[in-house]
Order: structure tokens, then C-alpha cells, then sequence
């Protein structure tokens, strides 16, 4: 099984970097386009896999062709290689708002097409990934993506129609929880933290609490009631908490990021 990337940025390479982890295929059967040769030279050195400057050279050997650039270059890629797409082949999007019906259409032929939505952590194998896919994929080559998904956290496909709910709490969260780790981190240098134990004490607080909602399947305010002494310190800054607008904020942000991710 030969797997092509087009464009090799942070989430290609974390997503490589699984597959390779998992022993699903060899550094060989793997091919990666980079824009310059400066980035053809980290691929090759950083992941070992082949690497070119050619895009239509990844399209011609890939068996299952992943196009990893941002989405406004979606089209200009998609228009380069499209001659050279068959309907063997699995294409794979990681681009929010590139619908299943505008990707065939944009490559103009009868393929196997799979959306795929990752988000950051899967650099460290703890990715959330969601996916779709159109009608000619068959459970075989699902069960393909499903494989190369895992390999670098966790992975379910949702309805297309759900895919922009997706990305919006798994694809653009980790920049709300990384915020929250640093205002966590701020408040506790204020009160006299070595900074560098700070984010260290704080990430370790955040992980810990995914955790327990993960592993022991209660519900998120059962497990914050769990903490909330009578008249202690935590419901405390629960009061302060829900005066500021946290659950609102939280609220708007995810909405207002599905929103955008529908008009790219």
C-alpha cells in the first residue's frame, strides 16, 4: 500500500509519524510533496520517507492520496493532478468546509473520497480524529482509514453534516484548552509558582481530568461536584467562574468556530 501526502506541514508529519509508529506500512511505501526543498529536506530527514517537489508525482504513485495543504489551495492542487485521478484510488481531505460533493466535483471523476477532520495532539498519539466519506468507498477501504486514523489517537466517523460540529470541539479546541492551561499557569506564578512548574502542574491537572471523564464515564458536572467542598475554595471559583461567562464564552467560541469552518 503505497500513501501519498500532498504538503508535509505539523499535521501531515504527526500523522506520518503514527502510521510509522503503528508498523501499518514502511518508510518507502510512503511519499510526501513539500512546496520547497528546504521542507523535502526535513521531511526526509525528520520522518525518513520519500520525499519531491512534484505534486503530480505523489498523485501518479499513491494508492491512497492524502491532500494535506490549507484549504484555500485546495482547488489549485486538486486542478493540477486531477488527469491523473482513478477510481481506485482513496483521496483523503483534512481541509474543513471542502464538502464530499465539492471535492468530486472539483476532481471530476467517480472516486473514492474520505474527509478526514484531526486536530493537533495527534503529534503526541493522542489525536481526535472524525471523517465521512462518499458512497463508492467500500467498508474495505474504511476499515484502511479507520487503521491510519488510530494510529495516531482516536477516530469515529460522523455524518457529513456533523463533520463542522466536529472539528469545532476536536479540530479548534486545543487552542481553548491551551489557553486555559496559560491563564491557569499566570494565576498560579501570581501566587508564587516557579513559572516552569506552572504549565507543568497545570497541563498535568488538565490531562488528568480528561481522564476521569474518559475512564469513568460520569458526567462532567458529576465529576465538578466531586470537588466542590461545601463552602470551599473550588466552588468558589466556580461562582467567579459562571459570573465571568465561562460556559457563554465556551458556548460562542465552538458555535461561532462550526460557523466559520462551513464558509472556507
Amino acid at each position: 500500500m503505497k500513501i501519498g501526502f500532498i504538503g508535509c506541514g505539523n499535521m501531515a508529519s504527526a500523522m506520518i509519524g503514527g502510521i510509522l509508529k503503528k508498523g501499518l506500512v514502511q518508510k518507502n511505501d510512503i511519499i510526501v510533496s513539500n512546496l520547497t526543498e528546504a521542507g523535502s529536506k526535513r521531511s526526509r530527514e525528520k520522518l525518513g520517507v520519500e520525499t519531491t517537489m512534484d505534486n503530480r508525482e505523489v498523485a501518479k504513485k499513491a494508492e491512497i492520496l492524502f491532500l494535506a495543504v490549507k484549504p484555500q489551495f485546495y482547488e489549485e492542487v486538486i486542478l493540477e493532478i486531477r488527469d491523473l485521478l482513478t477510481e481506485e484510488q482513496i483521496l483523503v481531505s483534512i481541509a474543513p468546509g471542502k464538502t464530499l460533493k465539492w471535492l468530486e466535483d472539483t476532481c471530476g471523476c467517480s472516486m473514492k473520497i474520505i474527509r478526514l477532520m484531526p486536530n493537533t495532539p495527534a503529534q503526541v498519539g493522542e489525536g481526535m480524529t472524525g471523517g465521512c466519506c462518499n458512497e463508492r468507498v467500500t467498508e474495505e477501504d474504511a476499515q484502511k482509514i479507520s487503521e491510519i486514523a488510530g494510529s495516531f489517537g482516536r477516530f469515529e466517523f460522523v455524518p457529513e453534516r456533523l463533520l463542522d460540529a466536529f472539528s469545532a470541539v476536536c479540530g479548534c479546541s486545543p487552542a481553548y484548552v491551551f489557553m486555559f492551561i496559560e491563564a491557569m499557569a499566570d494565576a498560579a506564578v501570581a501566587q508564587g509558582l516557579p513559572r516552569s512548574q506552572a504549565y507543568s502542574f497545570a497541563a498535568q491537572a488538565v490531562m488528568g481530568s480528561a481522564k476521569m471523564v474518559l475512564e469513568t464515564g460520569k458526567h462532567p458536572g458529576e465529576l465538578k461536584d466531586m470537588v466542590c467542598s461545601p463552602a470551599g475554595s473550588t466552588i468558589e471559583g466556580v461562582r467567579i467562574l459562571e459570573k465571568a461567562g465561562m460556559r457563554s464564552a465556551v458556548f460562542e467560541a465552538l458555535n461561532g468556530a462550526a460557523e466559520k469552518g462551513k464558509r472556507l
